[in-house]
């Protein structure tokens, strides 16, 4: 009897689970559930401690399944680049991406669209912070960024636009560039993280987004006597929804409009909407548009960030 390739054999098994699961190779995982039923599979890049995202996009997925009439999933990411390619391969269907983020993710996914962002998106900032014990004090142009200069430094994600691309273009602005740091400037991975790490003295200067950085003062999360806020920086569009072009044809016409609209609709009404407003730090969503982030695109393609 002639031996059958144990590649073969490997290959055939595969078909087989798939096939039991309903899927094809091609297929995005979340298109359906255990019992047959539609599922929108969203994420978000891991921006945070994972458990209080968790919270926010569990909250959120409930009132979209409400809204939709299909099932609605949340599936963390390990890191910002993971939360691209799951878009990329269909695994994630709607994602909140960050600027950056969404801009290469619009770049491998081509008819990906730009469904929303919140109504703090629209007038975006980062701030760098010190340690009080670094002895910089506060200024209010970019000028003064240079008195960063000689300091150990950390960014967030290599790719959030909040914690590294707008930053470095503000230091740029200002005359000053990674070198000027002492030793190779650190990336935290998210924000919340660096605000500890200045806080500690790990690193003694540091950039992170501006709304997590009042979120922790307003918690008192974070010890401003002796990490503090030394520069807010001049506004641009950031964080928004990314939808893929094959929602409709997954789960049904007009579905990618009728997502649209149930966040464009949240307004704070009751009780669960006020509560999502609420962790997404926002008045409302509002709507978006590809040339918001031109600005992002081009720093992006000058630091080599959309290869």
């Amino acid at each position: 009897m002639p031996r059958v390739p144990l590649r073969l054999i490997a290959l055939t098994a595969i078909g087989m689970l798939l096939a039991a699961c309903g899927q094809s190779p091609g297929d995005p995982r979340g298109s359906a559930g255990s019992d047959g039923e539609k599922v929108l599979t969203i994420g978000a890049i891991p921006d945070q401690d994972p458990q209080v995202l968790q919270r926010q996009f569990s909250t959120l997925s409930a009132y979209l399944g409400d809204k939709l009439g299909v099932e609605v999933k949340y599936l963390p990411v390990t890191d910002y680049t993971a939360s691209v390619t799951a878009f990329q391969r269909g695994d994630l269907q709607l994602v909140f991406f960050g600027g950056l983020t969404g801009v290469q993710a619009r770049t491998q996914v081509p008819g990906a669209i730009p469904l929303a962002q919140r109504d703090i998106d629209a007038d975006f900032s980062s701030v760098f912070i010190a340690n009080t014990k670094a002895g910089i004090e506060p200024f209010d142009s970019l000028d003064g960024l240079r008195k960063l200069a000689g300091n150990s430094f950390t960014f967030g994600s290599d790719t959030s636009t909040s914690g590294r691309l707008m930053p470095q273009h503000f230091l740029s602005e200002a005359g000053m560039s990674i070198d000027d740091f002492s030793g190779d400037p650190g990336y935290s991975g998210s924000h919340d993280k660096t605000a500890k790490l200045v806080e500690a003295g790990t690193y003694q200067t540091g950039a992170l987004n501006s709304s997590v950085w009042d979120e922790l003062v307003d918690a008192d999360k974070i010890d401003t006597s002796t990490v503090r806020e030394v520069f807010r920086t001049p506004p641009y569009h950031d964080y928004h929804w990314v939808a893929r072009p094959d929602i409709d044809e997954q789960l049904g016409d007009g579905m990618t409009d009728k997502i649209k609209e149930a966040l464009l609709g949240l307004d704070g009404s009751d009780a669960t909407e006020k509560k999502i407003l609420d962790m997404f730090q926002a008045g409302s969503f509002i709507d978006t548009a590809p040339g918001n982030y031109a600005q992002i695109e081009q720093v992006a393609q000058r630091l080599g960030l959309l290869n």
